[in-house]
């Protein structure tokens, strides 16, 4: 795709840093001998330092015994958007702007297709999944303004090409073994309507998020379960959390051959029917093949009685 670019301007520069040194000088007089007629002096000298703030000077006075700082308040209001880590939380809502709905304080899906078209992703690439993950996004197309201000800060972004960045990194995090636990699990929540109240997924959509969350390492027996879910649809009408949670299990401890699965142990009834549908499937395979050496067989006999000499 393109270069990535984003349809909002950025402020003209990010916030700088919040270091400075202060310097205080004293110089005490000492005090003259003489008798009762002597005088004590002090002489308090006073020095400025500077603190360099987005290119401004902010001066400081220091006294004797205090510090008065001449900060004004804008400057304050920049210090204090800008998080612990260096990012910017000002450019960070600006961004939010950018995408957000007219009537409702979040991204919906008219912004998310303007957003991830910024990005150069598509919105139901992985990508986007394993994004919203980081932004722990409760429904699919939406991003609240917490979602997103707290994501942002979590992937330390701000900006369009900052979030780029962070791409092969986060799909990197996706991979290991703990991280994408908690991927897989996220995904089922983030496919339920909360608005509806559903419980479970439909058939259709949890079909296309394993199809999803498994982009990058397919397990051996997926497609083959996705075939069982599709070519079932009245014995299949919903995934519970039980049975998404447990397939990932599956997919783990299951051989591709199915021959360690045992109805005994504690899985979904599901996946009973899966193991006998799968086997019943392979055995006609197999009969399949059979009949078609068998078959393939008795034509080269035939030919060698009419051609005796070859």
């Amino acid at each position: 795709m393109g270069q990535c670019v984003t349809k909002c301007k950025n402020p003209t520069s990010s916030l700088g840093s919040k270091s400075g040194e202060k310097d205080a000088g004293k110089s005490h007089g000492k005090k003259g001998g003489g008798g009762t007629g002597s005088a004590h002096k002090e002489e308090v000298a006073k020095s400025s330092a500077d603190v360099i703030f987005n290119g401004t000077k902010v001066s400081e006075v220091t006294v004797e015994g205090s510090t008065a700082p001449a900060v004004s308040a804008d400057v304050r209001r920049e210090l204090s958007a800008q998080d612990g880590d260096g990012v910017s939380l000002a450019r960070i809502d600006e961004l939010f702007l950018c995408y957000k709905d007219e009537h409702e304080d979040a991204i919906l899906e008219e912004g998310m297709e303007r957003f991830c078209n910024d990005l150069c992703v598509d919105p139901a690439e992985f990508k986007v999944l394993v994004l919203a993950w980081k932004f722990q996004a409760a429904t699919m197309c939406k991003f609240t303004r917490r979602e997103f201000v707290d994501g942002c800060k979590a992937i330390q972004a701000d900006s369009i090409p900052g979030i780029c960045s962070r791409f092969s990194m986060l799909l990197e995090e996706s991979r290991g073994e703990e991280s994408f636990k908690d991927l897989y699990r996220f995904t089922f929540q983030f496919g339920l309507d909360a608005e509806q109240g559903q419980r479970s997924l439909q058939r259709s959509i949890a079909i296309a998020l394993w199809r999803l969350v498994f982009t990058l390492d397919t397990p051996p027996l997926l497609e083959r379960w996705l075939d069982f879910l599709s070519e079932n649809p009245c014995a299949v009408r919903g995934i519970s959390r039980d049975t998404w949670n447990m397939f990932l299990n599956f997919t783990q401890s299951i051989g591709q051959d199915l021959s360690n699965y045992s109805e005994d142990e504690a899985w979904p009834s599901l996946f009973d029917s899966f193991v006998e549908w799968e086997t019943e499937r392979r055995r006609r395979e197999q009969s399949d093949a059979d009949s078609s050496a068998a078959a393939g067989g008795e034509t080269d006999c035939e030919a060698a009685s009419v051609w005796p000499g070859s």
